[in-house]
């Protein structure tokens, strides 16, 4: 066991990590990239260990004996603005007397820095209650545990964010707020299910209780933000007074008079199926998240819904809610290969998945409280590729990274390309099915390539059982070199762990050196730099 005490660490916050203790003296190794940066010394019996101060970045950190090579590995993250990155989970139980400590712990292995507090309020329109309630569907909250959580999760590097509907009321509190109400063409009342009701979420009367509501919660029971919920509808609608309310706009000023109630605090604006990232970018909140539905039903629209947060926020992390309902209606096996295509997507376009939470569950559906107990190999894997993903976090979720695939590869741009020993298989740049989806960007640390295996799938859905992956064997990649010296080529898998090894480099003529690449599972990603 390896674990670090914290999802993520600030510049300056000793970096601790748990281990078992063992008979004999072992050695921690921290990697940068594939450049070491330092090793420490663990001495028989420890368990635990401090390495040196940090710059900021994310790092791969293995155990093992003195001199070999790691056994163990995991990753650890020094950031200034954990936000700037995150990783998103959730906790969706809040019963009296819960302990925190199993929460934390999946949350430290899983490097997930930011919680949402699932339906933890009293009331839609009423945030605060009494210290023990049933929520609006009758699961027991306490509010000791709620900040118990709170407290636990930041204690361990998590930003604790507290789930709040921007425009839902329920039967109980509808006669006050039913001449904000928006109305469909035949005069009924918006509504989700048959409990809640929507107004318009700039109404003033709305909009001074809202943000007194989220203010009295941030206060009072130790919040780090909110995230502010919609339900992807309506887009127009009309009021009892006959005004027409452009959602989208009402969205926008909602998001800015919680701003000024909560100035301090991360806010996360839920885009239903892009709705609408186009002017809620513009807002005053921290991140671009996007919650997908049908028609986003391919990896090529998740490709395109990341591409789409960056480039409408470059400087906010894009997170995207992509709930792997394949877990629950097919095997472990074919919702894995599922899960780590739909993350090898996102992840090499920038964006982070919403999955992953409580004590080590999936989310299959958008009600939190239903979500799916994953088996010990599902949780071992999404560890491994959360791994990788802190440990490659300057490569892969930094602003500035830019998609130079179709400039640099094929003979007329001769820079750099990945070509197969078998003639049969198809290289490209789309997610296709039965090829290998290959694309290369730009970064601050030089050129990375991504390959994603669909060789033998039956399809392109990110949410549809796949099969086991067919491995790609004598793959070469082949780049144009800078100067007389040959470019450092190094690979990382995220299922043989978080870090970069350095491959052998070959000169392939006067202009251009070549590597032979590993062999490729479902995603390997291949960092090029000019020395």
């Amino acid at each position: 066991m390896l674990l670090p005490t914290r999802a993520t660490y600030r510049p300056g916050e000793p970096i601790e990590l748990e281990l078992t203790p063992a008979a004999a003296p072992r050695e921690v190794t921290v990697w940068h990239l594939g450049r070491r940066q330092a090793t420490v010394d663990v001495a028989a019996a420890a368990d635990r260990v401090v390495t040196p101060e940090l710059a900021e970045g994310g790092y791969a950190v293995g155990l093992g004996d003195p001199g070999e090579a790691p056994t163990e590995w995991t990753a650890i993250e020094v950031l200034a603005n954990p936000i700037d990155r995150m990783r998103y989970g959730f906790v969706a139980s809040f019963r009296p007397g819960r302990d925190p400590e199993p929460v934390t712990r999946l949350f430290r292995r899983l490097h997930l820095s930011a919680a949402q507090f699932y339906d933890w309020a009293y009331r839609h329109a009423q945030l605060m209650g009494p210290p023990e309630y049933a929520d609006p569907l009758n699961q027991p909250v306490s509010l000791e545990t709620v900040r118990a959580l709170a407290s636990a999760l930041r204690a361990s590097g998590t930003a604790p964010i507290g789930y709040a509907a921007v425009y839902a009321v329920g039967d109980a509190e509808w006669s006050d707020w039913e001449h904000a109400a928006l109305l469909a063409p035949d005069g009924s009342t918006y509504a989700l299910a048959d409990f809640l009701r929507i107004v318009d979420p700039a109404d003033p009367a709305w909009l001074a209780h809202f943000t007194a509501d989220v203010s009295r919660a941030f206060a009072e029971v130790g919040f780090a933000g909110f995230h502010l919920d919609q339900y992807g509808y309506p887009r127009y609608a009309v009021r009892p007074d006959g005004r027409v309310v452009d959602v989208a706009a009402a969205f926008v000023e909602l998001i800015a008079a919680v701003r000024r109630a909560v100035p301090d605090a991360t806010l996360v604006f839920n885009n239903v199926n892009d709705f609408p990232a186009w002017s809620s970018t513009t807002a005053a909140q921290n991140v671009t998240y996007t919650e997908v539905w049908e028609p986003h039903d391919t990896l090529g629209d998740l490709a395109a819904v990341a591409n789409r947060a960056r480039a409408l926020a470059p400087r906010r992390p894009a997170v995207v809610a992509a709930y792997q309902t394949v877990y629950a209606k097919e095997t472990v096996a074919a919702a894995e290969v599922a899960n780590q295509l739909t993350m090898a997507t996102l992840f090499s376009h920038g964006a982070t998945q919403l999955l992953a939470g409580e004590t080590g569950s999936v989310l299959v559906d958008p009600y939190y409280v239903n979500h799916h107990v994953a088996t010990p190999s599902t949780v071992d894997m999404l560890a491994r590729w959360y791994d990788l993903l802190v440990a490659a976090g300057d490569v892969l979720l930094a602003p500035g990274l830019a998609d130079v695939t179709r400039s640099v590869v094929g003979r007329h741009n001769d820079e750099l390309d990945v070509a197969s020993a078998d003639p049969t298989l198809v290289i490209g740049h789309d997610p296709v099915p039965g090829t290998v989806w290959r694309r290369v960007v730009d970064t601050p640390h030089g050129l990375l390539v991504h390959l994603i295996n669909l060789r033998g799938q039956p399809d392109a859905g990110w949410d549809t059982a796949k099969v086991p992956p067919m491995p790609v064997d004598g793959l070469r990649l082949r780049v144009r070199r800078v100067g007389a010296s040959l470019p450092a080529i190094r690979v990382a898998d995220p299922d043989r762990g978080p870090h970069f090894v350095e491959l052998p480099v070959s000169l392939d003529g006067a202009n251009h050196a070549v590597a032979e690449l590993p062999q490729l599972a479902v995603w390997q990603l291949v960092l090029v730099s000019h020395r």
